[in-house]
């Protein structure tokens, strides 16, 4: 099979046609190498959400799908549509070494670290915009 047969079969295999958000939120997760109650710590939510999310019983609000993305290491529209950066289709990804694998875990860690302190930093700049509007 060329390349670009072997990607033409992959390509459908998380598109919206074929799978839904909780699929890929799913195969994204189990790719990270984190069970659902790993993913809710590090998110702060509940591991009911996170069942709720991947059983397509509900959506996570903006904030989270970017730190869930950056968290698991897929694009928004991946995570949302199938297209763009994203998991392999299952049998397609090759083993990574240990130690690139555990550089690839710390960098995903910095990068949901970085997104939940950029929320935190948005949550007070807004208290503050508030705090200065009551004062003037």
């Amino acid at each position: 099979m060329t390349d670009q047969v072997a990607e033409e079969a992959g390509a459908g295999w998380f598109a919206a046609e074929s799978a839904t958000f909780g699929d890929r939120l799913a195969a994204a997760r189990e790719a990270a190498d984190m069970t659902q109650g790993t993913l809710a710590k590090r998110l702060g939510v509940k591991l009911t959400t996170v069942r709720g999310w991947e059983d397509d019983v509900s959506e996570p609000r903006a904030n989270k799908l970017s730190m869930l993305s950056g968290l698991l290491n897929v694009s928004l529209p991946w995570l949302l549509t199938g297209e763009g950066d994203g998991v392999q289709p299952p049998g397609e990804g090759a083993d990574l070494p240990q130690d690139i694998a555990a550089i690839l875990g710390e960098i995903r860690e910095l990068r949901a670290d970085f997104y939940a302190r950029a929320d935190r930093l948005g949550i007070l700049e807004k208290r503050l915009r508030a705090k200065l509007k009551d004062e003037l």
